[in-house]
């Protein structure tokens, strides 16, 4: 009997020998191969923009290749959903963008920050309440009188029903207290064109994408409904400085699948952190008028958390009442 659970003990420790001196070597050499970096939306936008910024000056400190790719559909849930699905082992990292506690609201997927390890948030884009400069209301505060005494008659463009700047409208509309008509478009842009056109009334959407009508003095941005102003617009005030509570804000940042090990982890965060602070990271940033606000792991699934239950009792509420 003794003899017996000796054997057991032996083959036990040989065991836990054998697994412990093929991933210790593993977790030490990381990364050996290259990365993919998946990326929730197509070229060319905000979300493109940073996660390729990200990737060139990661993979130098890495010393491995980081591969963007780009996974569109369903507000980015597809691209989330991959990288959920992905072994833990530090190989496929994801942009998760405010999509990332949004989608299950609307319905796309049953996805929460709590799914991934969460790395760091990197950007924060503000919604932007933009008009005319020929409008009947020259500042905030007119806006909101007008909107008032006018339920119904301004249309806002949105990029499409249960976007960022679409949530961004009804958050608007709710603080407000005013009624708004929705106009869909298939992105940001088309429905600054339509503004531009005199086709809308107002825009809910990033500073940046109306910069060039502001520059040119076709249009005016009335309030910023972020957590602070613009660095592209320092002058305009934000919605809570003037009495209305409104913080709504497309956002980004990096994630692991959840349970990949702590020195893999630890290894890819330094890695951002210090790719963060290179000039041609941050020269990316400014030429796209893209704010950077970073946090750190935990703080950022913090926020996260707190975005994902505001936006869980938000979307269905302020959709509800669109129907």
């Amino acid at each position: 009997m003794k003899k017996s659970k000796l054997n057991v003990f032996l083959l036990m420790s040989m065991v836990f020998f054998l697994v412990f001196v093929s991933v210790v070597p593993a977790l030490a050499s990381f990364p050996e191969k290259e990365i993919t970096l998946i990326i929730q939306a197509a070229p060319g936008g905000v979300s493109d923009a940073v996660g390729r910024a990200m990737a060139a000056a990661a993979e130098k400190i890495l010393g491995v290749p980081i591969i963007p790719t780009n996974i569109t559909g369903a507000a980015g849930a597809i691209a989330m959903g991959k990288l959920k699905e992905s072994p833990p082992d530090g190989y496929t990292i994801g942009y998760v963008p405010v999509e990332l506690a949004m989608v299950k609201a609307l319905g796309y997927a049953d996805i929460s920050p709590d799914d991934f390890d969460l790395i760091m948030r990197v950007n924060i884009v503000p919604a932007a309440l933009t008009v005319r400069s020929d409008a009947p209301y020259q500042t905030f505060e007119e806006f909101v009188e007008y909107a008032k005494e006018h339920p119904g008659e301004v249309l806002v463009g949105t990029s499409g029903t249960g976007s960022i700047w679409h949530i961004a409208g009804l958050a608007l509309e709710e603080a407000i207290g005013a009624t708004f008509t929705y106009v869909p478009f298939d992105g940001a842009a088309p429905s600054v064109a339509a503004l531009m056109g005199g086709h809308i009334h107002a825009v809910t959407c990033s500073p940046a994408e109306v910069l060039s009508g502001v520059n040119a003095g076709d249009l005016k941005i009335l309030a910023i409904l972020g957590e602070k102003r613009s660095s592209l617009f320092p002058d305009v005030p934000t919605a809570e400085e003037l009495g209305y509570n409104v913080n709504v804000m497309a956002w980004g940042g990096f994630a692991l699948p959840k349970g990949t090990p702590k020195e893999i982890y630890d290894t890819i965060a330094s890695a951002f952190w210090e790719a963060l602070e290179t000039e041609t990271f941050q020269k990316v940033m400014e030429e796209r008028g893209i704010e950077v606000s970073p946090l750190d792991g935990p703080a950022f699934r913090e926020f996260a958390i707190q975005q994902f239950e505001m936006y869980m009792e938000l979307i269905p509420r302020a959709l509800g009442q669109q129907q």
